[in-house]
């Protein structure tokens, strides 16, 4: 293989990378792969002496650094609202996120009538974040702790048990299904019992 294809390859990289960030839900993976292509992209515009390319793809690289800086640095700023099981919103906002609800939860099965109290997660008032549990003393029981795509780290469930703590909550318990979820569950500090997943706060 000549220096000609390994160069054209290098570029083929770059863009592909570029093209694979686009599909990111995650707006921090978007920017984490997309800078990362760019900066490939850069090497091989460089290599090839397309200067404008080149002067392009620098500037993306340093918009990605400046934004992951902003994102990392300042973090999320997250409200809870606290509703029981008569929100219209909160029915209207599961109503909207079924598909991938059913898509993160396999199976799941829950009546809004049975749920004690339900928390909408906002991060700058959009609803990121939607959780189902039943109250039993000092534990809470998760019926449904779900997500939207874009905010999907540890960032909303580190605030929620936080809150939950705040609350006077001594142990939250999770019981549904965790084909997807767990993983998430794992990475929080649930263990696994015989009462099902179970975080001491």
């Amino acid at each position: 293989m000549n220096s000609k294809v390994i160069i054209e390859l290098v570029g083929y990289l770059g863009s592909a990378l570029v093209l694979v960030s686009m599909l990111m839900t995650s707006v921090v993976k978007l920017r984490i792969i997309n800078m990362i292509g760019s900066i490939i992209f850069t090497t091989y515009a460089f290599i090839i002496k397309s200067y404008p390319t080149a002067f392009m793809n620098l500037c993306l690289v340093l918009i990605n650094i400046y934004f992951l800086y902003k994102m990392f640095k300042m973090g999320k700023e997250y409200e809870v609202v606290e509703s029981d099981n008569s929100d219209d919103l909160l029915e209207h906002l599961l109503n909207n996120y079924k598909d991938d609800i059913n898509k993160c939860f396999p199976g799941i099965s829950y009546d809004l009538n049975n749920i004690d109290t339900s928390y909408t997660v906002l991060c700058e008032n959009k609803p990121v974040g939607f959780t189902l549990a039943v109250k039993n003393d000092s534990t809470l029981n998760l019926i449904l702790d779900y997500t939207i795509p874009e905010y999907r780290d540890l960032s909303i469930g580190n605030y929620l048990m936080n809150y939950f703590k705040s609350q006077g909550y001594k142990k939250v318990i999770y019981n549904g299904p965790t084909e997807n979820h767990k993983a998430y569950l794992e990475k929080m500090n649930f263990k696994e019992t015989n009462e099902g997943f179970v975080k001491e706060l």
